[in-house]
């Protein structure tokens, strides 16, 4: 997210939000120390599992907390899911723009900075 906005300003109501981009919630669960939402039946069927939840920490903004789990690769090849495989693409990356205000190339960019940083600090 930009400097100054926040996750609850970005998507008011996440849980909804989840659920247009990936289908019903069917409960929440502890990913890394923090509640997230759990859609174990996703609508495409490339995702097995999604996690998605606010991080909370003391004296900083929240974070937005996900998991995508997909299916293996020759699974969707043997049942000639290809199409879907870009659709799932889109829908994560449609996502994580709404609720982050970052694209795909902004976010690589973030992560290689973040790397590089950590790579720089000695042992």
């Amino acid at each position: 997210m930009r400097r100054g906005e926040t996750l609850e300003e970005r998507v008011p109501d996440l849980e909804a939000t989840v659920e247009s981009y990936f289908g019903p919630i069917a409960g929440t669960a502890e990913l890394n120390g923090h509640e997230v939402y759990v859609v174990d039946s996703p609508s495409n069927p490339v995702f097995s599992t999604v996690y998605v939840g606010a991080g909370k920490y003391s004296g900083k903004k929240d974070t937005l907390v996900v998991q995508f789990e997909e299916r293996p690769a020759e699974e969707l090849l043997a049942e000639g899911l290809t199409d879907e495989a870009a659709a799932a693409v889109s829908a994560k990356n449609e996502f994580l723009l709404e609720a982050t205000g970052r694209d795909a190339k902004s976010r690589r960019a973030s992560m290689k900075r973040s790397v590089e940083d950590d790579a720089d600090v000695p042992n």
